[in-house]
């Protein structure tokens, strides 16, 4: 009787447990990442609440990935040239919290998910626009151990350049009780690329030169001499009587020649 119960067990309830394993796994191949399945640019993008995943038709050895810091989709060009070589591109919204210690742990929190969940690369590139440069280059220095590349577009190095000290949202954001406090705060990134440096982490600006919004003389400049004096490798892309937008470049090759030159060791 106990041998006929185990077989009628056997029989009746293993093929349903076989159907399930196979049901989870079809939809783990379908939807290897959470969230809402969409197309971008072409390729499959999977968006949860304030995170994006855009994955490439093929993922390149060791699953390298591009990090995005703000206006994710504005000018698009050097994100879709990476997808094609086979990385992805991430992007966790950090808005309004210029780079503060809260935003810096949200990335951090995403950064292992990332690792231990997908095996993505231990060194990511991290790409900046605007008040963007902000988190890359925060989160960049509290973390350099794992950062390939920083790619800055006009970014912001000094939040007294832009927005300035008398900001509401940078006073809320970093918990000033007034503007003296933001005016003689010394934790910006152009005050703290030492340990970018030390890790040697390669940088590239682009930056228009008649930037009004994120001054040049104010941001870029700052730190392309200051890391420069640390023995950092920082190239900088002018572009003449530009402003702050367009960013990026028509043609992404130099940015992409760049980020493959220091992670494969190869270009165009």
């Amino acid at each position: 009787m106990v041998l006929r119960l185990k077989m009628h067990f056997t029989t009746k309830i293993l093929p349903y447990a076989c159907v399930l394993l196979v049901v989870s796994a079809l939809s783990a191949v379908a939807n290897p990442f959470p969230g809402k399945k969409s197309k971008w640019q072409g390729f499959d993008a999977y968006k949860d609440g304030g995170r994006t995943i855009v994955a490439p038709n093929e993922a390149a050895e060791g699953k390298p990935w591009v990090w995005r810091a703000r206006f994710f989709g504005h000018e698009p060009q050097f994100d879709v040239a990476l997808l094609k070589r086979g990385y992805h591109l991430v992007y966790c919204n950090v808005g309004g919290l210029y780079g503060n210690d809260e935003a810096v742990d949200r990335w951090n929190a995403f950064y292992k998910y990332l690792r231990e969940e997908h095996g993505f690369a231990e060194k990511a590139v991290l790409e900046g626009m605007s008040r963007g440069g902000l988190i890359i280059y925060n989160w960049g220095i509290a973390n350099p151990e794992k950062v390939a590349v920083i790619y800055g577009d006009a970014p912001v190095m000094d939040f007294k350049s832009w927005p300035g000290s008398t900001d509401k949202g940078i006073l809320k954001a970093y918990g000033f009780k007034n503007t003296e406090e933001a005016k003689s705060y010394r934790g910006n990134p152009v005050d703290n690329l030492k340990p970018l440096a030390d890790a040697g982490v390669p940088i590239i600006h682009v930056v228009g030169d008649a930037d009004k919004v994120v001054p040049v003389s104010e941001n870029t400049a700052v730190a392309e001499e200051r890391y420069k004096s640390m023995g950092g490798v920082f190239k900088v892309i002018h572009k003449k009587k530009v402003g702050h937008h367009p960013h990026s470049l028509k043609d992404p090759s130099p940015l992409v020649d760049f980020v493959l030159k220091h992670t494969s060791g190869k270009s165009k």
